[in-house]
């Protein structure tokens, strides 16, 4: 049996904590956290961690799931958005996860498609 098929498969554990980088490959960021659909089955977002020291004075901010890829290379994530992105990114509310207005606004603004199509 080919096994292949799901080598693609990661535990949500093993993604918390990993490194983002940008195109520059400089290290711009960890995941904190995914937030997952749970109608859709699908992730939305990864809430990266920017800035501060060893978790202290870190700024989160929920980025499209669609703006990041796997660089084997470098046991983490690339992407690329710019620190300008991310602070021009829509405002949240505590409830942002289950505003859909901000979600659209959100992934316009990265441009990338809406993970719920």
């Amino acid at each position: 049996m080919d096994n292949s098929a799901h080598a693609s498969l990661v535990s949500s554990d093993d993604v918390d904590g990993t490194d983002v980088y940008g195109n520059d490959g400089a290290h711009i960021g960890t995941i904190d956290h995914l937030m997952i659909d749970k109608q859709a089955g699908r992730v939305g977002y990864a809430v990266m961690g920017f800035g501060g020291f060893l978790g202290l004075g870190e700024d989160h901010h929920p980025v499209p799931w669609g703006k990041l890829c796997y660089d084997t290379s470098r046991n983490g994530f690339m992407t690329d958005i710019t620190e300008q992105e991310v602070k021009g990114a829509p405002a949240r509310n505590d409830n942002w996860y289950a505003d859909r207005d901000w979600e659209r606004r959100t992934h316009d603004h990265y441009g990338v498609p809406h993970y719920w199509i």
